[in-house]
């Protein structure tokens, strides 16, 4: 019997669309685009890193041809990082308000990222 994982309770930083950087693993200083965010696992999914090979079996209906597929695995949040939008480097996540909005910013540089939107309810 599998042991059920604790659901995740940090912060996430990372935002979908977001460019980051490998801390640690065998990708490690790689950088690419998250492309997913399972805030409920402490995981992400990031763009042409992780790579795992799968066997699949041809599927006419969904147009899949069989064979091994290459796809991203999940990496978890604590192993990646903002990439500064100036100097490339990892960068923490600040908020401030610019002209009425939160913004999230780049803690190394002092560039802004993007707004932080509300969340619905609040």
């Amino acid at each position: 019997m599998k042991k059920k994982q604790p659901e995740y309770t940090g912060k996430t930083t990372v935002r979908k669309g977001d460019d980051v950087v490998i801390l640690a693993g065998k990708d490690r200083g790689a950088h690419g685009k998250v492309l997913r965010v399972v805030p409920a696992k402490g995981r992400v999914v990031v763009e042409g890193v992780n790579l795992i090979k799968r066997a699949t079996r041809p599927n006419p209906q969904k147009n899949i041809k069989g064979g091994i597929v290459e796809k991203e695995a999940p990496i978890a949040i604590s192993n990646v990082m903002l990439r500064d939008p100036e100097t490339g480097k990892p960068t923490r996540v600040g908020i401030r308000v610019e002209g009425g909005e939160r913004v999230r910013y780049a803690r190394r540089s002092k560039a802004t990222i993007s707004s932080v939107a509300k969340k619905a309810g609040a």
